[in-house]
């Protein structure tokens, strides 16, 4: 194992749902049905889980993914836990919309992340261990690339280099298109490079949407950044 993967303490194990990753994007089945799908960094979301019950090429990348799908398990709920209180206790700075209070809010992770390790058993190789910016992927491997929670959001932890270094990365694996969710940090403020990484995008070629999604939990959290190369 790398010197670099963290220490499991230091992981939080959380996801999402497959049906919040439909609205946190604004994806449709029939637009990534056949397409080749990247999920980085995944952490406890079902994405993967479902997608590939549902006949979708989802694989799922992850710091978190050196350690045993047993281990992140348990570490999960603990992490959920450890959320949910949080969510108790600042709950002004959330919108339940999407989850009906807290307790649906929990079951809802819950689900995620029971068929996230389930499916870390049955199918452990669509779970790829991986220390960012750096990716074991070809050029151009992925048609879809699907970024939530981690750019942006954590801005005043990973320095604008950083951003630019993984954003780098993610275009080199990326055949068509990404997509990152969301574009506030975890005081629900704009991630403050946003409009100049953006412009070095175009500067680039590349086309840049800000999107409204049909999702918002975390107060302010409600747009996406898409970002198409288009196709050769």
């Amino acid at each position: 194992m790398s010197k670099m993967v963290l220490d499991l303490e230091r992981i939080v194990f959380i996801g999402r749902t497959f049906e919040e990753y439909m609205a946190m994007f604004s994806l449709s089945l029939e637009e990534i049905e056949g397409k080749k799908i990247l999920d980085c960094p995944a952490g406890a979301c079902s994405f993967t889980a479902i997608g590939g019950e549902k006949g979708l090429d989802v694989t799922a990348c992850d710091i978190a993914y050196y350690h045993s799908g047993e281990a992140l398990a348990n570490k999960g709920k603990k992490d959920l836990e450890h959320a949910t209180e949080r969510v108790v206790k600042a709950k002004e700075q959330y919108v339940f919309d999407y989850f009906k209070d807290v307790s649906d809010l929990a079951q809802h992770r819950a689900g995620a992340l029971t068929d996230c390790a389930a499916d870390m058993q049955k199918n452990p190789e669509r779970y790829i261990p991986v220390t960012l910016p750096v990716l074991p992927f070809k050029n151009e491997q992925f048609d879809l690339i699907l970024s939530a929670h981690f750019l942006f959001t954590y801005g005043y932890r990973l320095d604008k280099t950083f951003h630019l270094d993984v954003m780098e990365e993610l275009l080199r694996v990326a055949k068509e298109e990404i997509r990152i969710f969301p574009l506030v940090d975890l005081t629900g403020n704009r991630y403050e490079h946003l409009d100049e990484i953006a412009k070095m995008l175009r500067d680039q070629g590349l086309e840049v949407e800000e999107i409204r999604v049909p999702y918002e939990f975390q107060r302010n959290a409600n747009t996406m950044m898409k970002i198409r190369k288009g196709t050769n």
